[in-house]
């Protein structure tokens, strides 16, 4: 079998080629239609395929997370119950409008049974913030150290919700042997319906 003579192939005349010609073009037949068929059907589907597959496991795992939710629905009803009990028990604890004067009372009759010497009580604006307003108190104080542990006890014991912050403490008095204590005391009042 020579090169020269593939030139001289007729294919009108495929039959009487040689058996070795026959393969060789039968394979490229083959090769051209597996080539043409792969580009033109197969590779838009097995693209296809994959972002299916990637979405059949994003599907997965968003069941299994439901069903672990579903499994769970009774305890997460609890849960919520809980909660809401202890939202309603702390919206108790925030004063309504009415009862900060009272608070404020509260405040310096527990700083006074305390033994300390108010040089400041001054109440700032209300600040809103959500569904409750936030009442600043700053706050001066002399005594000594013990006092002001057992007012910052007392407060933390009011029925009511009161946070200390911007605690300083000032140096001991050489004359009067006692402290000064700056703070900023806030109170927290629920925005009830008379606030509309």
């Amino acid at each position: 079998m020579e090169l020269s003579s593939i030139s001289e192939l007729d294919f009108n005349e495929s039959g009487e080629w040689p058996v070795a010609f026959k393969v060789i073009a039968v394979l490229l037949i083959c090769a051209v239609i597996w080539g043409g068929g792969y580009y033109f059907l197969i590779k838009d589907k097995q693209a296809e395929l994959e972002t299916l597959q990637q979405k059949e496991v994003e599907l997965k795992q968003e069941f299994e997370t439901k069903q672990a939710k579903a499994v769970n629905l009774e305890a997460y009803k609890e849960q919520l119950a809980e909660m809401r009990v202890m939202f309603s028990s702390m919206l108790e604890q925030l004063p309504k409008k009415s009862e900060v004067p009272e608070l404020l009372v509260d405040v310096t009759r527990t700083g006074l049974i305390n033994g300390l010497e108010f040089e400041l009580f001054q109440p700032q604006g209300e600040r809103p913030v959500d569904f409750y307003a936030e009442l600043p108190i700053q706050m001066t104080v002399t005594g000594n150290y013990h006092q002001f542990g057992e007012f910052v006890s007392g407060l933390a014991a009011l029925p009511r919700i009161v946070t200390m912050h911007n605690i300083t403490l000032g140096s001991i008095s050489e004359k009067t042997g006692k402290m000064t204590m700056n703070m900023t005391a806030k109170t927290y009042r629920y925005f009830d319906d008379d606030d509309n």
